[in-house]
């Protein structure tokens, strides 16, 4: 059990600091890793029996799920209705609005579906900012060589290269769209500001405030909804992928959460864009992410036959907050390092350069406080995020960070005044769907974008990367997906993968009663079945 220094002590040692104080360790990144990260840990995973990644590692929990029974067989879809659409979209956050944009300016049909509303994503979470190589000292290969180099060189170079050179595109897209950026200055002609993120070699990143995702999220949610072409389904979500006879992607089996019955979507493509795994709380890590954020899009794709990679690689962001409680995983801005906000210790030392890769920072966090010298606030350990010391050096640093000052609110104090207690939150899943440079995944007529996607980030994502992504890739899957409403349409269109599935399970001896994808969070208590009779 972590005790840590009792909360008392730590608050005269946090005083009593000076700001030459570091404790030196002579641990090397790859030997601090292997200690204290959790993706290092032997008992956190597993070996797939199963499906196109059969003998890969995996994390325990994801496993589970991705060797798991449909939901549904065949005989639910008698009766259901029928809709049928250019390009089906699942998922309303930032690359399926981006991808459904795209889709409809080459003039598809597109169908999006969402399981919650449109925008509850983990893009409005989103707060540091977007990286994009537009400053006069930076360039795409120097930010295509610290995108692998954070990564650890596992990253699909290709799609690193893609998504570097679309940067600028990007920004002057979301631009036009009406996305607001920090400039240098209040006039309306100066350069947009550019701040460093950890492991980058040059200042790259564009913000609004420290809630740049939120922005994002406005403009491009506006964009979507006042767009012909777009028919936006809230509170449908995806419970099974269709296949045709040839094993290609059809469509979808979608779950109507207010009237209670299964509609079928057949589309000539299909786009996962389904975000995150972190509701599934891996780890036993509080999370970041939005309430949706169950990996449904994983689960789909790998039973229907699509390639998996790094699927045992999930990012922990250093500044959840770990006190009070009730308030655990929600983020404090990496923007707040970004500007000079030191960690401390219990003893009030300084332990680790807060600019280096994520990875790197949370593992530091967690030794301090496994090794005892994390503060012990009522039972909550972490290490403090010297919020009041940035804003006496930088007066009025602060009031540039909305959502840390309302989030310094909610925990009961004031950041210029007292230190955020914080400890690693579950926060990014680094690898997902294997695709190519335009979203097509190893199954033929499903393309994949954003956070379910893997090859990007490699084994470590740095900040500010995922913003890029969804945008480059929703509109490179957009485009792809339209390309195909020129194709004759399917003619079958089953489950049929499903019970391919049940035979490699049985043989594998995995039992069937075990179902996916889980939807929503366990402590939902929402059961599927129990939905459809109304029992719930």
């Amino acid at each position: 059990m972590i005790k840590g220094i009792p909360y008392e002590t730590a608050w005269q040692n946090y005083q009593d600091h000076s700001s030459d104080q570091w404790r030196s360790d002579d641990r090397s990144k790859d030997s601090l890793l292997q200690q204290f990260h959790p993706d290092y840990q032997s008992e956190t995973i597993t070996t797939l029996q199963v499906g196109a990644n059969q003998g890969d590692a995996c994390q325990h929990q994801l496993a589970q799920l991705l060797q798991s029974n449909a939901l549904i067989d065949e005989v639910d879809l008698a009766g259901a209705s029928i809709v049928d659409t250019d390009v089906l979209i699942i998922g309303g956050g930032g690359a399926g609005c981006a991808a459904a944009l795209v889709a409809a300016e080459h003039d598809a049909r597109v169908i999006l579906t969402t399981k919650l509303r449109l925008g509850d994503c983990n893009t409005v979470m989103a707060e540091g900012g977007l990286q994009a190589s537009v400053g006069v000292d930076d360039t795409p290969q120097q930010h295509f060589e610290d995108t692998l180099r954070a990564g650890y060189f596992k990253a699909d170079r290709k799609l690193v290269a893609q998504m570097v050179m679309d940067g600028p595109d990007v920004v002057r897209w979301l631009i036009q769209l009406g996305m607001q950026f920090d400039q240098e200055s209040e006039d309306p002609f100066a350069s947009l500001s550019l701040k460093r993120a950890g492991g980058t070699s040059a200042p790259r990143i564009l913000s609004y405030h420290d809630y740049t995702g939120l922005e994002m999220m406005r403009v491009l949610r506006e964009a979507v909804t006042y767009r012909t072409g777009i028919d936006v389904w809230r509170g449908k979500p995806v419970i099974e992928l269709l296949s045709n006879e040839f094993g290609h992607c059809a469509g979808a089996a979608v779950y109507d959460l207010s009237l209670r019955k299964l509609v079928l979507i057949r589309a000539h493509a299909v786009i996962l864009a389904t975000g995150g795994i972190g509701r599934m709380h891996l780890n036993a890590f509080p999370t970041s992410n939005h309430f949706g954020a169950t990996g449904d899009g994983l689960i789909l794709a790998y039973r229907l036959g699509a390639k998996l990679r790094e699927i045992d690689s999930f990012q922990y962001h250093p500044t959840g907050v770990a006190h009070p409680r009730h308030l655990a995983g929600s983020l404090v801005s990496e923007a707040a390092r970004s500007a000079g906000a030191t960690l401390l210790n219990g003893l009030g030392e300084r332990f680790v350069d807060e600019l280096q890769p994520r990875d790197v920072v949370a593992a530091s966090i967690i030794r301090e406080c496994a090794e005892g010298r994390g503060v012990n606030w009522d039972g909550q350990v972490g290490v403090w995020l010297d919020t009041p010391r940035l804003e006496q050096q930088k007066p009025g640093t602060l009031q540039r960070f909305g959502s840390l000052r309302h989030l310094a609110h909610k925990c009961g104090h004031n950041p210029a005044e007292k230190p955020f207690l914080v400890y690693p939150t579950l926060h990014y899943q680094n690898g997902g769907v294997v695709i190519d440079r335009n979203g097509g995944t190893t199954v033929p007529g499903l393309f994949c974008a954003g956070e379910v996607t893997g090859g990007i980030h490699g084994r470590n994502r740095l900040m500010g990367n995922a913003l890029l992504d969804i945008i480059s890739f929703g509109w490179r899957a957009g485009v792809s997906a339209a390309e195909l409403r020129h194709n004759t349409p399917h003619r079958r269109f089953t489950i049929e993968h499903v019970h391919k599935w049940q035979r490699e399970l049985t043989l594998a001896g995995l039992p069937l009663d075990n179902q996916g994808p889980q939807l929503f969070p366990e402590y939902a208590n929402f059961n599927l079945k129990a939905h459809v009779v109304g029992e719930i």
